[in-house]
């Protein structure tokens, strides 16, 4: 008889196939017909604040990254390719790579890299830049014939005012809210991307695929872009049948940076909730605070508020949520005196 050899190993037994490296990569592809699709309506422009926003995150990381080889795991690149798709086409580049640096380091880095950070490190630098340039974030070019021509004035020295040659158009939202003599924009023209706005507002249609491909492959919890859609079409419909809002649910849904913020924002696993109850919570939140936002704030825009502020109560979401254990009762024990 031979000896057999019993090897103790430490768990888990059963391992995925899947990475963190594998799923940031994935999401990086599915990106890519959006960047196209941004890069043939804006041309030059949209590589230009996409590859100087990515530089930003990438050399922040490279500097002060706790973990060696981290650029590798692909949350940089991410990072990069959401902000600079939440930015105008005309955007100063220095803006965008300092946004991209500030999203990384104190939205990321600051909480201890990579799976640690509270709120999403994209939207953080976003909203730094809303705070610190607020006429260069709102400001869009109108589109031209020519798509060699540079929109706006993304060469502007640091610290100086950007000019703009061109003549400036209202995104949907904002034609919408503020002009005197409003117009809802076609849904086919949301649906397909040939609009105003910014870079990730192209279209609907390729960002809807993106996220059904990531869900497909299971690296996407369907459960937070379905309950902000619901949340906001159903909201956003109340307020527009009883007379509130101005706004059509469609047009709600399609305009603006929805799609964007729902598919590849809401869903960052490290700052969304982990149960499923939590995730239905977590987007019908989001959902109402953009219609609020929308209708009643200051700006047209409101997803990345409304993400942001979600994004903080995730903690409480996941205690709130989380499933009893199997064999209690799930109510407290009571202790004597």
């Amino acid at each position: 008889m031979t000896d057999s050899i019993v090897k103790l190993t430490a768990s888990p037994h059963v391992r995925s196939a899947e990475s963190t490296v594998r799923i940031m990569w994935s999401v990086v592809m599915s990106l890519v017909p959006v960047v196209a699709a941004s890069v043939y309506f804006f041309g030059p422009s949209a590589i230009l604040v996409l590859l100087a926003s990515a530089a930003g995150c990438l050399v922040t990381e490279r500097l002060f990254g706790s973990r060696p080889g981290s650029l590798a795991d692909g949350s940089a690149m991410i990072t990069g390719l959401l902000l600079g798709l939440t930015l105008p086409p005309g955007f100063p580049l220095w803006m965008a790579f300092l946004g991209g640096a500030f999203g990384m380091a104190f939205g990321k880095l600051v909480f201890g890299g990579l799976g640690q950070n509270v709120f999403n490190p994209a939207l953080v630098g976003r909203a730094f830049l809303q705070a610190a340039f607020p006429v260069a974030i709102t400001t869009w070019p109108a589109k031209t014939d020519n798509w060699w021509v540079l929109q706006g004035d993304n060469f502007a020295l640091p610290f100086m005012s950007p000019v703009v040659d061109a003549a400036t158009s209202a995104t949907p939202l904002g034609n919408l809210k503020f002009e005197d003599d409003p117009v809802v924009t076609p849904l086919l023209d949301l649906f397909f991307g040939t609009t105003g706005g910014s870079l990730g507002e192209t279209s609907a249609l390729l960002l809807l695929l993106g996220g059904l491909y990531l869900a497909l492959r299971g690296h996407l919890n369907w459960h937070i872009p379905i309950s902000i859609f619901v949340s906001i079409f159903v909201v956003s419909g109340l307020f527009y049948v009883l007379g509130v809002s101005q706004f059509p649910p469609l047009f709600m849904l399609f305009a603006g940076g929805v799609m964007l913020g729902a598919i590849y924002m809401a869903t960052d696993m490290v700052t969304s909730p982990v149960t499923n109850l939590g995730c239905w919570l977590f987007g019908f939140g989001i959902g109402f605070l953009v219609t609020v936002i929308r209708i009643w704030g200051g700006l047209p825009e409101g997803m990345m508020y409304a993400i942001l502020l979600m994004n903080a109560l995730v903690p409480f979401i996941n205690r709130a949520t989380q499933p009893r254990l199997f064999g209690t009762s799930g109510k407290k024990k009571e202790t004597g005196s």
